[in-house]
């Protein structure tokens, strides 16, 4: 696989064209529509807005306020932690392909096993809650569609470990973020059991996120020796 971001025949810059960057904007002037710009497809996307249904519902029996949005959010991090496992899944393959990248297998491992972990967690309290853990939730739908941009860079042949490593990234920096939402979300409700179950969670989770970080620098740095 490969194990940096090279240099090569990369064509795709204005600057690689000398004189033909100028051409490329003289055409754009001469094939320019008479009428219309983005404007109109803002409001276009402002109609459809308007009357748009909702990208999902809770399942009956419908909880009422605070309820009814834990319920949704911990549909979300249910969604997100059976992602995150994957894509540490992912980026143990990429790892193993590249012998050099340092990242310890085992702590990989053990933070893949932490996020199964967090994942039974959230369905426990879903159930213990009234809930249904196999139901998807609107948060957890939206969850799934911006999980997926980050599956196909972890599960890209072409993408080196700082690149699986930077996908990483962003799914931590996102999970600390919504485990703090979720935390005060159960407070709110009053169950402190809950509260704490979800702190000693978010902080293996800040644990993640340190060690990523310290690993995707280390592997961003080794680019350049």
């Amino acid at each position: 696989m490969q194990l940096t971001t090279e240099v090569g025949m990369n064509h795709s810059g204005m600057l690689a064209a000398e004189d033909g960057g100028e051409k490329m904007l003289e055409n754009i002037e001469l094939t320019r529509p008479p009428r219309g710009d983005e404007r109109d497809l803002a409001k276009l996307r402002l109609d459809h807005a308007k009357d748009a249904d909702p990208v999902g519902t809770l399942p009956e029996p419908q909880p009422e306020g605070i309820a009814r949005v834990l319920m949704d959010k911990l549909g979300e991090r249910l969604a997100f932690e059976r992602s995150g496992a994957r894509l540490y899944d992912a980026l143990m393959v990429k790892c193993a392909a590249d012998k050099s990248s340092g990242v310890p297998a085992k702590e990989l491992r053990q933070i893949r096993d932490e996020e199964i972990t967090h994942f039974a967690l959230i369905g426990a309290a879903i159930e213990a809650l009234g809930g249904d853990p196999t139901a998807q939730t609107p948060s957890a739908d939206v969850a799934g569609v911006e999980g997926m941009g980050l599956m196909q860079v972890l599960n890209d042949p072409k993408t080196t470990v700082a690149q699986g490593l930077h996908a990483i990234l962003v799914a931590e920096m996102v999970d600390n973020a919504a485990w703090d939402e979720l935390i005060e979300l159960t407070s709110q409700a009053g169950n402190e059991d809950l509260v704490a179950r979800f702190t000693k969670a978010r902080d293996e989770e800040q644990e993640h996120l340190e060690k990523v970080q310290a690993w995707y620098k280390a592997a961003t740095m080794a680019a350049a020796e």
